[in-house]
């Protein structure tokens, strides 16, 4: 159980990490400039924590004339709300079609045309399928395509165009749920995904932002991912420590149980002898049993922690606040396989001593004990 668990568990927190670091596809993304969009940002590519935040669509015009930009795509955020106008709270990500780098690439692996009037792709997380339909504030929006599960709290977003999300804003201010006090929904945008020119430092690019430009903060996609992989780090590190301790603990409590059943079955193996079994005929029945209890144990420890880290793996995304993306069904087989290899090769160790106690018995002095 901790072999296999805590394996896939530690590969499904660093996978969930790559498909972040993919997904994310820019270098930097400038928010307005308060703490709060920031941790909204975060929450919602990692616990998928719905939310939105606005600021003035010419900040991207300011972006643009940044020296060392090369690439710029605003993005609109909307949270769905929880009411009978629609059917589910989700966060709702506009992108635009024309100027986006960053979430076309990965979004053509499930869509490749564009995207209509009230038309949707969905993560993997939701359970509307391709050609169903999402009602979003009156709005009866179409799914055209469904993503491949990332890990991350994108899986519970819906993508759409930003005229698909300014209609929905429209449609939210009519119901009474506006999220938007004064300005129109023409003139907002959430976020702005930079890339950034060959031979200029990330870091450097987003200071000039944030000095030149009044009201954004900028963010670099790079240390958002490094504050995830130090928390990953941690917890896999932990893991791996406790697979070593459990490990370790388990060669030692077989060995002593093999000592004392050794023990026990002195008499029985002396039988054996004075019937003709030979010494090594001994042995091969003592690691025969030693095998038939790991292979029982490998596969009750593994269907026990398959249940945990596969059945739970969103539990434990929500809980740990990092992208967990479990393996896929190949990579999962391989440690299974070197999972119970590992037991077995405990178990057979742990039994030597005992094979050989037991295969090298006075017989004579035995029987005579028992007499």
């Amino acid at each position: 159980a901790a072999v296999f668990g805590g394996s896939v568990a530690a590969a499904s927190l660093k996978n969930g990490l790559d498909s972040l670091e993919q997904r994310l596809g820019a270098d930097i993304i400038v928010v307005p400039k308060d703490a709060e969009a920031k941790a909204d940002l975060e929450n919602m590519l990692l616990s998928g924590t719905p939310g939105y935040f606005y600021m003035d669509k010419s900040v991207e015009q300011s972006i643009s004339a940044v020296d060392g930009v090369e690439l710029t795509s605003p993005q609109y955020f909307l949270v769905s709300a929880n009411a009978e106008c629609c059917t589910v709270q989700v966060q709702v990500i506009g992108f635009d079609e024309d100027s986006d780098f960053a979430i076309k690439p990965w979004l053509r692996q499930s869509y490749s045309g564009r995207l209509g009037e009230n038309e949707i792709i969905v993560g993997s997380s939701l359970s509307t399928r391709v050609g169903h339909t999402l009602t979003l504030y009156g709005v009866e929006c179409k799914a055209v395509g469904k993503l491949d599960a990332t890990g991350t709290g994108l899986d519970t977003a819906i993508y759409t165009s930003p005229d698909t999300v300014r209609r929905l804003i429209r449609a939210s201010q009519e119901k009474g749920i506006g999220v938007l006090a004064k300005q129109s929904p023409d003139d907002v945008i959430s976020s702005v995904y930079i890339k950034v020119k060959e031979g200029y430092d990330a870091a450097d690019v987003a200071a000039d932002i944030n000095l030149g430009i009044d009201g954004v903060q900028a963010v670099r996609t790079r240390s958002m991912i490094t504050g995830t992989a130090d928390k990953l780090s941690v917890i896999s590190g932990s893991i791996h420590i406790l697979i070593i301790a459990v490990w370790v603990l388990a060669a030692v409590i077989m060995t002593a149980a093999f000592s004392v059943l050794a023990s026990v079955r002195r008499k029985e193996f002396a039988v054996l002898r004075t019937i003709g079994l030979c010494r090594r005929q001994l042995g091969e029945i003592v690691f025969a049993e030693s095998a038939a209890i790991c292979i029982f144990g490998a596969a009750v420890g593994t269907a026990l922690s398959s249940a945990a880290v596969f059945a739970f793996g969103r539990l434990i995304e929500e809980k740990t606040k990092l992208p967990y993306l479990a393996p896929d069904t190949v990579v999962s087989l391989k440690y299974l396989i070197l999972s119970c290899g590992a037991v077995l090769v405990t178990g057979t160790v742990s039994s030597v001593w005992s094979a050989y106690r037991l295969s090298h018995v006075d017989t004579g002095k035995i029987l005579r004990e028992g007499d």
